[in-house]
């Protein structure tokens, strides 16, 4: 069996210590990327790799939200998001953005798909020392983080068939996009059309879990023109 490459490494916050998985290049701009409902798998890790490799290199980091736990269907998804510590979770990629700091990277950015990518929103406007913010599909609840009150500048990413009203669909996106404009927030928000959720998830185990879901769409100029996007949008904001 080949070797990982991730490193895992414990990081502390308060009272309590979690597992989070590093890859990519020592004293590189460090990113921390959040999973989706599914906890930390297969996708997620596949995600933070391909974000290493990205244009000179960057340190990617997954924190263990779910402190270990994986769903392995919807329903078991589902209940582990329920039962997440939001607030908690905020403060796991404030420790994380800090390890990275403390480690090597001068400049940190968050990104997260799905559950995550709403995290990744309520980071920009709670966890200081976040540089740059790309959420995919994802928009957090108004009583955890109010997007216009977002200190970093924030990139989005949405699908034109995503069906999850209130949270990642269209009209949540649109809404997104006039708060930031208002706000004065410094953002992109980017609308795929033909694709539904989670359209960046392209392994073969991702694509066959996204059908089994009811999600059909099959685009990978899709996620291939989101990962420029987010390439671009990282270097900008991450670049020394």
């Amino acid at each position: 069996m080949a070797s990982s490459p991730f490193q895992k490494v414990q990081i502390h916050r308060d009272d309590t210590t979690f597992d989070a998985y590093v890859v990519g290049k020592e004293n590189a701009p460090g990113i921390v990327v959040l999973q989706e409902w599914w906890g930390v798998d297969f996708e997620i890790k596949n995600h933070a790799l391909a974000i290493s490799q990205f244009g000179s290199g960057y340190r990617a980091l997954v924190p263990d939200l779910y402190r270990g736990k994986v769903g392995l269907d919807v329903a078991e998804a589902q209940h582990l998001m329920d039962g997440l510590d939001w607030q908690g979770a905020v403060k796991d990629i404030q420790a994380s953005v800090q390890w990275l700091k403390a480690n090597g990277s001068q400049k940190v950015g968050v990104t997260g798909f799905c559950m995550g990518g709403a995290l990744t929103i309520a980071s920009s406007v709670l966890s200081p020392g976040v540089d740059a913010a790309v959420a995919f599909y994802g928009v957090p609840p108004p009583e955890l983080a109010d997007p216009a009150q977002a200190k970093a500048p924030v990139q989005a990413h949405f699908g034109e068939l995503d069906g999850f009203v209130g949270f990642s669909d269209v009209k949540t996106g649109k809404a997104l996009e006039e708060k930031l404009k208002a706000a004065g927030v410094p953002h992109e928000i980017h609308l795929y059309p033909g694709v539904a959720h989670a359209f960046m998830n392209r392994s073969p185990d991702g694509v066959k879990r996204r059908k089994d879901m009811g999600m059909n769409d099959d685009n990978e100029a899709a996620a291939e023109l989101a990962w420029s996007r987010f390439q671009s949008w990282m270097s900008r904001y991450l670049s020394s």
